[in-house]
């Protein structure tokens, strides 16, 4: 184990993936609405000056990692994305409705049965692609597996 003696037990395995955003805020406020996410650490890089965030939903020890740049490349499109697990399919609704109001909403909702679910594709400010589902039941494949 890397880290020194003081690192955690629990930092095993897949930990975080880093985007680069152009505006923390507009990703902050973006992963709080449809993700449930809050920043759960914050600083200033020393060399670059940009800020980096770790944003999380509190149900693992997993962040998404933000990272300020000028200029974005290497987006979540296509069907590359994050995936969030929604409490209902009402949620994911409820979630598309805003999404296509706010002009975000890239595909969906679908209805694709085990193992996939109800799920719908919605675009962050930076153009990274953010899947919302209910049903896929990743927790319980894994359990199984």
């Amino acid at each position: 184990m890397s880290g020194g003696e003081g690192a955690s037990s629990k930092d095993v395995g897949l930990t975080h993936v880093a985007l680069l955003v152009r505006d923390p805020q507009a990703s902050i406020d973006f992963y709080g609405c449809y993700a449930g996410m809050e920043v759960v650490h914050r600083r200033r890089d020393g060399a670059s000056g940009r800020q980096v965030l770790w944003l999380s939903d509190s149900t693992r020890p997993f962040v998404i990692v933000l990272i300020q740049a000028e200029k974005v490349e290497g987006r979540l499109e296509g069907f590359a994305h994050l995936g969030v697990g929604c409490t209902s399919r009402a949620e994911v609704d409820r979630l598309c409705a805003l999404a296509r109001e706010e002009g975000r909403l890239k595909l969906g909702p679908l209805d694709s049965g085990e193992p996939v679910g109800y799920w719908a594709f919605i675009q962050d400010p930076d153009g990274h692609n953010l899947e919302i589902s209910y049903g896929q039941e990743v927790a319980l494949t894994v359990a199984r597996r």
